[in-house]
């Protein structure tokens, strides 16, 4: 691991003491009791390795295809609000950071600058979607994002209703024309997410954009199921980063059954606490074909801009390919279910 970076926890310290108190608590913040928000990264640990030996491990890869985007790792941006609020330059620059990292950009709908702005600086990318109340106006998103050069969407499932977050009181300043996700209250009615929507804004999002879609925000299986029967062409366990239903159960542990479930009819990521090379390794034990990070890359950025973004996806590339080298595996293709066992209780 690079010794520039600083660990997870350094690194948001860091980042608390450059922002703005209320962007960081925005940021930070988790719904209700912040129940799911403290225990995501330690659900990932309660899961103990399996290292193979004599494996020639002498030459590792981290690389995969992800939907046609060839990635350096299995871990890609996750969507997240008003990066303009952390760094002058916003999303600009974490696209700029995550593509020279070799990874993938998944844009908010909720970011400080116009798509297209951020598309011109950006490696793949994919647009983060929300069904909002206001149809036509999440079929204009849509058909930008396309026309700028997305290669597919991901809806956002688990926010029919923005649930208050901890800590966060008051609106924060709106920037850009995406701004929005602050608290209740401060948006336009017809910007809010639709809580009517269903699976049938799949096909939707499909047949207007002519994307491959994702769902975001499946933690129950047979949700899963209904996602790649309604044509979903994946999904991503999550619960919002515990931003949502407090006491939903975390992606470590949600993970598995769901992969299970959907018995390789569409790939399966996540997010949610993922910290470090280790949490990776374990995610795609579980079956996942990537995982997404969301707040390191925002402390990241607050820190260090567009080359902190790198870094950070250094960081976890290199922890990545050197908890494989330990574990006796050559790629990830080579990672299995039988490297994992659960942690016994004491």
């Amino acid at each position: 691991m690079p010794e520039s970076m600083a660990p997870p926890d350094d690194l948001e310290r860091r980042a608390r003491a450059t922002l703005p108190p209320d962007v960081h608590a925005y940021y930070a913040a988790g719904a209700g009791d912040e129940i799911s928000r403290h225990e995501a990264t330690a659900a990932w640990r309660s899961w103990r390795l399996l290292p193979r030996v004599l494996r020639d491990v002498s030459t590792v890869t981290t690389g995969i295809d992800l939907l046609g985007a060839a990635l350096t790792a299995p871990v890609a941006a996750a969507p997240t609000a008003l990066h303009t609020l952390a760094h002058p330059d916003g999303e600009i620059a974490t696209a700029e950071g995550v593509a020279a990292a070799g990874s993938l950009l998944i844009l908010s709908a909720r970011s400080g600058h116009r798509l297209e702005t951020v598309a011109a600086a950006a490696g793949p990318w994919w647009y983060q979607v929300y069904v909002q109340r206001d149809r036509a106006g999440t079929a204009e998103q849509v058909q930008r994002a396309a026309a700028a050069g997305a290669r597919a969407l991901v809806l956002t499932a688990d926010a029919p209703y923005v649930y208050p977050r901890a800590g966060v009181v008051g609106a924060l300043p709106v920037v850009g024309e995406q701004a929005g996700e602050v608290t209740p209250g401060h948006r336009p009615a017809a910007r809010e997410q639709d809580p009517a929507a269903t699976f049938a804004a799949i096909g939707w999002l499909t047949a207007l954009s002519g994307l491959p879609v994702l769902v975001k925000g499946v933690l129950h299986p047979a949700d899963a199921v209904a996602c790649a029967d309604a044509g979903a062409a994946g999904v991503i366990v999550s619960n919002h980063g515990g931003r949502q239903l407090d006491r939903a159960v975390p992606a470590a542990h949600a993970l598995r059954p769901v992969v299970e479930a959907v018995a390789g009819r569409v790939p399966v990521l996540a997010d949610g606490g993922i910290r470090d090379g280790l949490d990776v390794l374990t995610a795609l034990a579980l079956g996942a074909r990537a995982v997404l990070i969301g707040r390191p890359v925002l402390w990241s950025l607050a820190t260090g801009g567009a080359a902190g973004v790198t870094q950070c996806f250094d960081t976890y590339r290199e922890g990545l390919r050197r908890a494989m080298s330990l574990a006796g595996v050559r790629s990830p293709a080579e990672v299995t279910a039988d490297l994992l066992r659960p942690a016994r209780c004491p």
